[in-house]
């Protein structure tokens, strides 16, 4: 099993994931989404396995500065904004195998039953 992690390492909510992972002996790689370029094809995987609801990361300041229209924005428009502003995506974001299965960290159970099977 190949996973990933996507995130930036001062979000507290990433930390708490990896500790997580670390404390359950769940190999993984942290990919730190403001120094790694990615691709608008791989988000558009991600977008087609979670959605792009879940993924938006409504609590920062680059989705607030997106303008009223983005409320009727399909998934091929949240892909782009995706790709070009890397901080609108959720995080944590958990890829296994290079298909998003999670998002976020409110409830570990449910990310080890995504990430274990």
């Amino acid at each position: 099993m190949s996973l990933q992690v996507y995130g930036i390492p001062n979000c507290g909510t990433c930390k708490k994931a990896l500790t997580w992972l670390v404390g359950n002996r769940i190999d993984h790689e942290f990919v730190n989404i403001r120094e790694t370029e990615i691709s608008q094809e791989t988000i558009a995987r991600w977008v087609a396995s979670l959605g792009n609801k879940p993924m938006r990361n409504t609590s920062g300041q680059s989705y607030r500065s997106l303008g009223t229209e983005k409320e009727s924005w399909d998934d091929a428009q949240w892909t782009t904004a995706f790709t070009q502003d890397t901080m609108l995506l959720k995080r944590p974001l958990f890829v296994k195998d290079g298909v998003a299965v999670a998002v976020g960290f409110r409830d570990p159970d449910s990310v080890r039953q995504a990430i274990l099977g």
